[in-house]
């Protein structure tokens, strides 16, 4: 749910696909949002009223959308969510691209702010850090594919780590 404003999950996703097609179109039309999201047109009428209605978008029947300054700023911050969730899914849980799209669809509705920058934090952590370097997220594939920790590369990386207790 946006912090900005009491939008709903649906309201969020109708700015990000006006984000994403003004981006790719300079401006959106009902029927590419309609067909973005697959809904109908007359679902898509009633809620793009509505976030007119809330100053987010720039909107009349039969003309182009575009989003206003704070539709932009929401749909942006949505959008970063997305793009986050999607990553930290793929890269770090190594799950296959479409379902991380898909599963980030409906967790950028509810992560918070503070939580967000905490998973960006750590994968900033995890990619940077030099006692890594990418064994970390290598180890965790092999565990994935085999259900087996590799202890070989555990007890090296513990006695690395802490050299007095291995």
């Amino acid at each position: 749910m946006s912090e900005q404003m009491d939008l709903s999950e649906s309201m969020e996703n109708y700015l990000e696909t006006i984000l994403n097609l003004e981006k790719a179109n300079k401006v959106a039309r009902a029927k590419d949002i309609a067909d973005r999201l697959q809904l109908q047109r007359g679902t898509v009428s009633g809620a793009l009223k509505v976030l007119k209605e809330k100053g987010l978008i720039n909107y009349s029947p039969y003309s182009f959308i575009t989003l206003t300054p704070e539709g932009k700023k929401i749909a942006g911050l949505v959008h970063r969510r997305h793009q986050v969730l999607n990553d930290f899914l793929r890269n770090v849980l190594q799950i296959p691209a479409e379902k991380a799209d898909k599963a980030a669809c409906r967790m950028e509705h509810a992560i918070d702010e503070e939580t967000l920058a905490r998973l960006v934090a750590f994968m900033e952590y995890v990619n940077a850090c030099p006692r890594t370097e990418n064994s970390l997220l290598d180890s965790f594939s092999h565990y994935l594919e085999t259900s087996e920790l590799d202890r070989r590369k555990c007890a090296s990386c513990m006695k690395e780590l802490n050299p007095t207790r291995v």
